[in-house]
């Protein structure tokens, strides 16, 4: 894997105008993420301590029964002190919206992990598993059985794993909510008891950690993707799928992914199966060096800074203080020159939609002659190439030597130089076309807010007017590839539906100084949310 820079820290999404400023007591910031149960949210303690609360969705709100075993739960909950889990710090159980604020962790889910590194070493899935084991041990001696353990409730912390979203699936499986078919938990991690409607024990839990971590050694679920019933069907009638795991992990993680819950290892006769295997070696603890080099920069973060504005799935943010809300609506700076309107500003929405629709319609695409001129990098900086130029777009470019190059807005100082990567696996979510990617800043904003944009609509992905893209041909690119394609096939709109499996495509600022490479990883339809994973480069 090549060596990266860690990446800016994952942007939490804007309040919609549907969300509520205040919960409980608390101030809310920013969503974190939303799911099946409800929406999280980012707020502060009194003293400033950054919680994620939970406001659970209002179809579960109006029902009597859920609202009991949801007081239940997390009166269950309280008591769970373990060091692996995300520690509740309040509730409001008879609020009309109930709701639940846990410690905040700054850090990835292994999930998104998993995404932008790929498969974890074999030693740090085995320290993963034991902390893991041990939060499930500090579970399930409060009376609570998760029931959703999945890559996405775990997030990393430099010093192990926490164990998120306890306590409220469970009360969630009150009567009057499966009698209509409501199945809680995620079909890829689902025992098989669970899958059929049996009855849950803390076994239900090993099986998923066995999952978990088959998924984070592999990068695959054990039992497949593709529709939920096909999943189910494969955890209860097939053998997991574990070739890609590791040969020295899979006889544990078979262990944990047997059928009856009774043949299954206790979370703690799992501590100690990990402790002994062969792999582990002389060290047990989350010392430095547990995670690979290249998680380690990410989780360690860039220098603190605004936060962005993620997404999904997890939410979640990398070493990054919270975002601060504005007290008053206007423009936020969150970099020089590109000021962000404040949730819940004024905004206009025929302005705002009649300027991009009509950067769309002048958009088109200019074929340029120009020549980008690859050397090999001395003393070993790598491959460099002709940076950005200072002609006017569309016209016919000269070739200049490296002597001579130089990117607009330098005065023409001649130099040789190179794009650097500023940012890596930035994972981004807009939730609706009122919302763009604002490149520079690696956030998202409200629409016509940025200068150096990925806006969107129906069917298309837009850019400025004075900005390049190109969609590559494969599945790799980066910034060399990037400014070829750029200067002999660029695009100035582009297709969603011909984006998809990630296909990487990027965009040149106009002026010229900065590269992002783009992949979208979900869509969703009738103008829905997107999610792109975005790395950054600089010319330097």
């Amino acid at each position: 894997m090549s060596a990266r820079l860690p990446a800016l820290p994952p942007a939490h999404e804007a309040l919609t105008a549907d969300d509520p400023r205040e919960i409980g007591g608390y101030r809310l910031h920013a969503r974190l993420g939303a799911g099946g149960m409800g929406v999280v949210y980012l707020a502060h303690t009194p003293g400033g301590r950054p919680i994620a609360l939970k406001a659970v969705r209002e179809e579960f709100a109006g029902d009597p029964e859920f609202r009991s075993r949801f007081a239940q739960e997390v009166a269950s909950a309280r008591r769970i002190h373990g060091l692996f889990t995300a520690q509740v710090v309040d509730s409001g159980v008879d609020a009309r919206t109930p709701w639940l604020a846990t410690a905040y962790v700054p850090g990835p889910s292994l999930h998104q992990v998993v995404r932008r590194h790929g498969p974890l070493p074999p030693r740090t899935v085995l320290l993963l598993m034991a902390g893991v084991a041990e939060a499930l041990q500090a579970i399930h001696a409060a009376g609570v059985v998760h029931r959703d353990l999945k890559p996405a409730n775990v997030l990393l912390a430099s010093d192990g794993p926490r164990v998120i979203d306890f306590g409220i699936a469970r009360a969630a499986d009150a009567t009057a909510l499966t009698g209509t078919g409501l199945r809680i938990g995620t079909a890829a991690f689902m025992a098989p008891e669970q899958a059929l409607g049996l009855p849950v024990t803390p076994a239900t839990d090993v099986f998923a950690l066995g999952a978990l971590a088959a998924y984070v050694a592999s990068g695959a679920a054990p039992f497949g993707a593709g529709p939920e019933s096909a999943a189910l069907y494969r955890v209860v009638h097939e053998h997991p799928d574990l070739a890609a795991v590791p040969a020295g992990l899979r006889d544990l993680l078979a262990w944990c992914l047997t059928k009856r819950p009774e043949d299954r290892p206790a979370p703690g006769t799992l501590i100690a199966a990990v402790h002994a295997h062969p792999l582990m070696g002389a060290g047990h603890g989350f010392a430095e060096g547990w995670l690979p080099h290249e998680v380690g920069r990410e989780l360690a973060g860039p220098p603190a800074g605004p936060p962005s504005l993620p997404v999904h799935d997890q939410p979640t943010a990398v070493g990054a203080p919270p975002f601060p809300a504005p007290t008053a609506p206007g423009p936020v700076p969150t970099a020089p020159g590109f000021p962000v309107q404040a949730p819940g500003g004024p905004s206009a929405e025929a302005p705002r939609r009649g300027r991009r629709t009509e950067r769309r319609r002048r958009s088109v695409v200019v074929p340029a002659v120009a020549a980008t001129v690859a050397l090999a990098g001395a003393a070993g900086a790598g491959v460099w190439f002709l940076g950005p130029q200072p002609e006017a777009r569309g016209a016919v470019r000269t070739p200049r030597t490296p002597a001579a190059a130089a990117p607009a807005g330098t005065g023409g100082t001649a130099r040789a130089g190179a794009y650097a990567p500023t940012a890596a696996g930035v994972e981004l979510t807009a939730p609706d076309a009122s919302y763009e990617f604002d490149l520079a800043a690696a956030k998202v904003v409200p629409a016509d807010t940025a200068q150096w944009y990925l806006a969107r609509d129906e069917r298309d992905f837009v850019v400025p007017e004075a900005a390049d893209a190109y969609v590559a041909a494969g599945d790799g690119l980066g910034p060399e590839e990037c400014v070829r394609g750029i200067e002999t096939e660029p695009v100035t709109v582009l297709a969603v539906d011909e984006l998809a499996d990630e296909r990487p495509f990027c965009v040149r600022s106009p002026d010229g100084r900065d590269l992002a490479v783009v992949r979208l990883l979900e869509t969703e339809p009738d103008g829905g949310a997107v999610t792109v994973l975005v790395d950054r480069y600089r010319w330097g």
